[in-house]
């Protein structure tokens, strides 16, 4: 059996791995493995709207209309694209957005959800 550590909020030794994070079931912080992060300082670190750090797989709100190039659609105000991919570049995120397709976004018009 693997040796994870306490909880740092609540010091309950029930945590458990999920993915890459801890996780405590009584108070329901999660964190990341401290041992992990020397992979992680190498890579940039991509920020939402707001200032949150997203990571790949998290849930956003657009917060801005965002017209869809080459198309009449747009991507209203308020409209959740869950399942987010980080990539490289200027548009630093991949999606689907329901109803439009795939797509991809800049982090500075989302806030995480």
């Amino acid at each position: 059996m693997t040796d994870l550590p306490a909880c740092p909020e609540c010091q309950s030794a029930y945590t458990y791995e999920d993915g890459v994070l801890l996780i405590c079931p009584e108070c329901a912080h999660e964190w990341a493995h401290s041992d992990d992060n020397d992979g992680l300082e190498d890579s940039p670190v991509i920020l939402d709207a707001v200032g949150n750090p997203l990571i790949d797989g998290d849930t956003v709100t657009v917060i801005k209309d965002l017209k869809v190039k080459g198309s009449s659609n747009v991507v209203k105000v308020g409209t959740r694209v869950k399942n987010i991919r980080l990539v490289e570049g200027d548009h630093d995120i991949d999606c689907k957005v329901d109803g439009i397709g795939a797509m991809k976004l800049k982090s500075k018009f989302v806030k995480k959800a």
